[in-house]
């Protein structure tokens, strides 16, 4: 019998802004913005390499970065053009829209035009910190099972790792966003599923599980 999917998949459910994964440790997932350091000057490079130095050597927890590439595609901007360059009455226009169309579709066929963004997955292990508490049994190992104060609980702690994480990065001239549980869903979809989220198709999600 096939084995579903779903199992290979470690996140066991998202609600709240959270993803709880199946060994019940919390995760959370903010959005970075991106700032062009090639025309930067030298010393407002050197500062934001500084500040990003200073920011890293302060954590006391683990955290990943993550860049995700995905292709754009622009056919609907290009029929959208299209049906602009129809519809001008204008002549000079109508021709300069057409060069422009032409222009847009002659990038597009030199080479995939990419959109990067940037994403850092915060991780809070609740189990383990309990385990760790005096009279907790010192277990390295997340065992037993995620109550809903435990739940509540690390998630407070969790978002607290997230907004140090936020004024550490603003310092360095980026901007942060965390993902609710929409987004999260969206976002694990479209990487599970490159192809459908490149045409920008995602399925509708039923209004109950966007807690």
């Amino acid at each position: 019998m096939p084995i579903p999917s779903q199992q290979f998949i470690p996140v066991d459910q998202i609600r709240e802004g959270v993803m709880i994964m199946k060994d019940k440790s919390l995760k959370g997932i903010l959005l970075i913005s991106s700032i062009n350091f090639a025309l930067k000057s030298e010393e407002e490079q050197g500062a934001i390499i500084f500040n990003f130095q200073n920011f890293l050597n302060s954590l006391d927890f683990s955290c990943q970065i993550i860049v995700n590439s995905r292709k754009v595609n622009i056919t609907g901007y290009v029929e959208k053009i299209k049906k602009l360059e129809d519809a001008q009455k204008n002549e000079l226009l109508k021709i300069q829209t057409a060069d422009y169309r032409r222009f847009i579709e002659e990038l597009v066929a030199g080479g995939s035009i990419m959109n990067k963004n940037f994403y850092i997955v915060v991780p809070y292990y609740p189990l383990v910190e309990l385990a760790n508490l005096p009279g907790g049994g010192g277990s390295k190992k997340p065992t037993g099972t995620l109550t809903e104060q435990g739940f509540q609980t690390g998630k407070y702690q969790l978002w607290q790792r997230m907004e140090y994480i936020s004024l550490g990065l603003r310092r360095c001239g980026l901007k942060s966003v965390p993902l609710g549980t929409e987004e999260l869903i969206e976002l694990l979809w479209s990487l599970h599923h490159p192809k459908q989220a490149e045409l920008g198709y995602y399925p509708e999600l039923p209004p109950e599980i966007i807690t």
